[in-house]
């Protein structure tokens, strides 16, 4: 090993992104936990390879991302999460000729309320039913909702991957002013997301050949067991009368949320501890973590949920795949950035500061290597505030850390074609000319154009 620490900086540290981005591709590849675990190859190659000593997890994003899913699986496991889904398919069904508008924002306004786009799965039987009911191309509201579904991450005020971007810029050592944390930073958010995803709908009522001007699909419709296939039985909640214990859980899930943004926006409500003499407000990481254990506690008490079922759904499995991700890539990224920042400062901070795009660039394609954004701005964040990043560029740019769509690997994407029995949405012949690369492009550089707009309006940028 004293090979390896011999070489000159640049030498070792290529040296190291190279294994740390052969751990993230391979951890990509095979899916589902393995990303996380593959960041413990790279951390081992670091300690006992070149001698770096090991950072430090992002254990309070982890114990975030942890308290967050348990209530949403509690919420799931409670039937509440239907009651939001029955009130979702009234709105569409009501207005079939406006679904490639009105479906992305009611997949993004779940994501936002619920701080995870895995609830968008139970949508899309829905949201292709009533399209290809309606001789609407499924793939225009189906791939929009999809690619919305995760845009709304970075506006929720439950989203691990928000609470630890407030985290690291209010932690940083240029401080952004006027900028007080969690609520100032969906005060950006927020709007520029909805922004986004009204470009992405836009976009998506004129893509792709309408159905029946559609050449292929019209060919494959001749075949009667197909026809039946695409037109098959309706998936549906409406009709079903849900139990008040249903909408009473949804109603607790929503109070928890509503205290937690109200305690944001008001510090002063918080409680209040001494830290090197200065009184100083409860953290929010603290405060959402307190109140999602709260918010799971009241669902099993005046529910009689079944504790059993919670650890059992996809909310609970989904939740924890992405904590260990955040874990093992975290730590890795941590343990190889902090050693050499001085350098990359030296070598890069003045390219960020001229360009300021490069920075969301880095962050989109940083994101599809992790698969999450809450792992991206973990393992980036830190990085670019060391680099000489602006904060203010940070907020504006905050909708870039969403950039797993450029390949369909995701599992929501991947369920997406599955739902859509018409075919339209679907992977193409070079793998990356797939239904969800264009909105998913459009949706994300229009989000970070307005997120610019917004933080400019606020007085963070000059």
């Amino acid at each position: 090993m004293e090979f390896l620490m011999s070489l000159s900086e640049g030498t070792q540290f290529s040296i190291q992104l190279i294994i740390v981005l052969i751990c993230l591709f391979y951890g990509a590849k095979k899916g589902g936990i393995a990303l996380g675990l593959l960041g413990g190859v790279g951390l081992l190659v670091l300690a006992f390879g070149f001698d770096v000593q090991p950072g430090k997890p992002a254990v309070s994003v982890m114990l975030t991302i942890l308290a967050v899913v348990v209530a949403s699986a509690t919420l799931q496991a409670s039937g509440g999460l239907d009651v939001m889904l029955q009130i979702a398919e009234r709105i569409l069904r009501r207005n079939p000729r406006f679904l490639t508008i009105l479906a992305p924002f009611v997949t993004c306004f779940l994501t936002i309320l619920c701080g995870t786009g895995h609830v968008v799965y139970t949508m899309m039987p829905i949201i292709y039913d009533i399209a290809i009911k309606n001789g609407i191309r499924p793939e225009r509201p189906m791939a929009a909702s999809s690619i919305s579904s995760q845009m709304g991450i970075i506006a929720s005020p439950v989203s691990v991957a928000v609470v630890s971007l407030t985290a690291f810029l209010l932690n940083a050592k240029t401080h952004l002013a006027g900028f007080d944390g969690y609520v100032d930073l969906l005060k950006i958010t927020i709007p520029a997301t909805l922004c986004g995803v009204l470009v992405v709908g836009i976009f998506s009522w004129f893509r792709g050949k309408d159905l029946d001007k559609d050449e292929e699909f019209q060919e494959r419709l001749k075949d009667e067991e197909f026809k039946k296939y695409v037109y098959g039985d309706s998936k549906t909640l409406l009709g079903v009368k849900l139990p008040g214990v249903q909408w009473a859980a949804m109603w607790i899930f929503l109070g928890a949320i509503a205290i937690v943004a109200i305690l944001g926006a008001f510090p002063e409500l918080r409680p209040h501890f001494e830290v090197k003499g200065v009184s100083k407000p409860m953290s929010m990481v603290d405060t959402i973590q307190m109140f999602m254990l709260l918010a799971g506690s009241a669902l099993l008490i005046f529910t009689k949920v079944d504790a059993g079922k919670i650890g059992k759904n996809e909310i609970f499995r989904s939740g924890m795949i992405a904590l260990v991700a955040v874990f093992g890539i975290s730590w890795m990224a941590d343990t190889m950035f902090a050693v050499h920042t001085p350098m990359m400062k030296a070598a890069l901070g003045s390219v960020v500061q001229d360009y300021p795009w490069t920075y969301a660039i880095m962050l989109l394609l940083i994101s599809k290597f992790v698969n999450s954004q809450a792992a991206a701005i973990a393992a980036f964040v830190p990085l670019a505030l060391g680099i000489g990043v602006h904060p203010a560029i940070i907020v504006a740019f905050a909708p870039a850390c969403y950039g797993y769509y450029i390949l369909p690997t995701y599992p929501s994407d991947l369920a997406t074609i599955q739902f859509d029995r018409s075919g339209t949405t679907h992977i193409g012949k070079f793998v990356i000319n797939h239904s969800f690369i264009l909105p998913g492009l459009i949706g994300v550089f229009s989000s970070c154009v307005f997120g610019y707009l917004f933080a400019m309006f606020a007085g963070y940028l000059g």
